[in-house]
């Protein structure tokens, strides 16, 4: 059976499944040659504890661009601590962000998209790429409601970026029951949360929205809706 049979055949298989469903299939299926990147939003923290449920030696992986939040260092020390769960930093490779600070700037994100993108290369997809290496597949926290270069993704799909496969266990999931989920276990979140950010990322790239905003408006705020994606998850994805 090629990859996208494969693909094809879980996606139907795992259609009705709930998410602590998906990931002991998805778990028993490609042992440790599975990882979670976890951001630490709320949705990744949701499978966490999910992940917690089934294997608590799980692969778990985090990017530390050098440009998060005190707020998300803090929750990860407390996640981790929870758990018993380690999670694995990713950093960016020193010499490229001197060289890419040293010539344009340490704000250089503001200045065009441009500029932005060869930033979330740096501190993000660099790191992503070096933590997957070795896995058949990686596990996200994406939701198909979150934003409209999302509405087209599948529970499992084919990551022709990075070569492996990509399992979304949210992916159906809407926002009211994700929180429900996390209120309802006492899963630890960012406190940032309650204050109007319903998704974090780099500290100068993300800011609270107002009521009625599209759950994405404070990331890349300065940016056109529709370039607003760090290129993690070729092009649908978040950052």
């Amino acid at each position: 059976m090629d990859q996208e049979q494969l693909i094809d055949q879980l996606n139907q298989q795992w259609a009705s499944l709930q998410p602590l469903e998906i990931l002991e299939k998805a778990i028993g299926l490609f042992g440790r040659k599975i990882t979670f990147a976890t951001s630490l939003g709320a949705e990744d923290q949701m499978i966490t504890f999910l992940l917690s449920k089934i294997d608590t030696s799980a692969n778990i992986i985090t990017l530390d661009t050098g440009r998060v939040f005190p707020e998300t260092y803090d929750l990860l020390h407390r996640t981790v601590s929870r758990y018993g769960m380690a999670i694995k930093s990713y950093f960016p490779e020193t010499d490229q962000v001197e060289d890419m600070v040293n010539s344009k700037g340490i704000n250089l994100f503001y200045e065009s998209i441009e500029n932005r993108k060869l930033c979330c290369q740096v501190r993000k997809i660099a790191p992503l790429k070096r933590a997957l290496q070795g896995m058949d597949a990686w596990i996200t926290g994406l939701r198909r409601e979150q934003s409209v270069t999302r509405t087209d993704l599948k529970i499992v799909e084919w990551d022709a970026s990075n070569k492996l496969i990509k399992i979304n266990p949210l992916l159906e999931w809407s926002e009211m029951q994700v929180w429900d989920f996390i209120k309802s276990n006492n899963i630890p979140y960012n406190k940032l949360h309650d204050q109007g950010f319903p998704s974090i990322g780099c500290q100068p790239c993300t800011r609270a929205i107002a009521v009625g905003e599209d759950l994405r408006a404070g990331r890349w705020w300065w940016e056109m809706p529709d370039s607003k994606e760090c290129g993690l998850h070729g092009g649908k994805g978040s950052g």
